[in-house]
């Protein structure tokens, strides 16, 4: 596997990718974040998980099978020993993650699936309207009583939400559909240029915003800090730094 790590401002973050042999006939290669915080292990890491082999539920799968396995290593280094067990487990959680997704048109609204609080992150392309298109997005969040941030950076804008994941959805098909932006030649359309970075539930170690505020950062550190402050350094490194390619 490739071992990789760089220090940060609260902790260290390690990228590993691994390959496992003979999963659903073919090799699978994980690519593995583990962010450990200042305090570790006496703190859970926070874990991110993607695969070009896998769906984004099977890693979703994957890394609250980790999570599992760290909190039974709790106070005693557990980052070698995630590895090893993963490698061991990794056919078996995607067999039951299958059986799950089989499982899933059955279950009905309010099972554990659903339980608990849930963060979603968007990425918008642009805001011609932006005046009007905050304020939409504010009565939204406020409706529907969700907390989190909208961010500006440069060019690069993120919604971070918080709350019910019923309300979560609700507030996507808003987003989706909901005239809240003006084209190029000032006529209202809708929002066509959205991208769902991710949708997780949120874990002991994320903290859970109060409100809902709109920010402006001058700098990326100033945004990475943001993220960092939130519990979700992982979340920062996967997922932003690609958008200013």
């Amino acid at each position: 596997f490739i071992f990789l790590y760089f220090p940060e401002t609260h902790g260290i973050t390690f990228r590993i990718q691994i390959s496992v042999k003979e999963v659903l006939d073919t090799d699978v290669l994980l690519k593995l974040l583990f962010h450990l915080p200042v305090n570790y292990p006496s703190t859970l890491p926070d874990i991110s998980v993607n695969s070009d082999q896998l769906t984004r539920a099977q890693c979703m799968d994957v890394k609250d099978k980790l999570l599992e396995q760290a909190k039974k290593h709790l106070s005693e280094p557990m980052v070698h020993d995630l590895i090893l067990w993963i490698q061991q487990h990794l056919k078996y959680v995607i067999k039951q993650s299958a059986t799950v997704c089989n499982e899933k048109p059955t279950l009905s609204k309010g099972t554990s699936t659903e339980d608990g609080i849930w963060m979603l992150l968007l990425h918008l392309d642009h805001m011609r309207a932006k005046a009007k298109y905050v304020k939409t997005v504010e009565k939204w969040t406020s409706d529907l009583r969700l907390t989190g941030r909208l961010m500006f950076m440069g060019r690069i804008i993120l919604i971070l939400l918080q709350g019910d994941r019923s309300n979560i959805k609700e507030y996507l098909i808003l987003q989706k559909t909901s005239k809240v932006d003006v084209d190029s030649s000032g006529k209202k359309c809708k929002e066509k240029m959205i991208s769902v970075l991710c949708e997780i539930k949120v874990q002991s170690q994320h903290k859970r915003f109060q409100t809902f505020e709109v920010k402006e950062y001058s700098t990326l550190d100033e945004l990475q800090k943001e993220f960092e402050s939130a519990g979700l350094p992982a979340l920062f490194s996967e997922f932003v730094p690609p958008l200013l390619k």
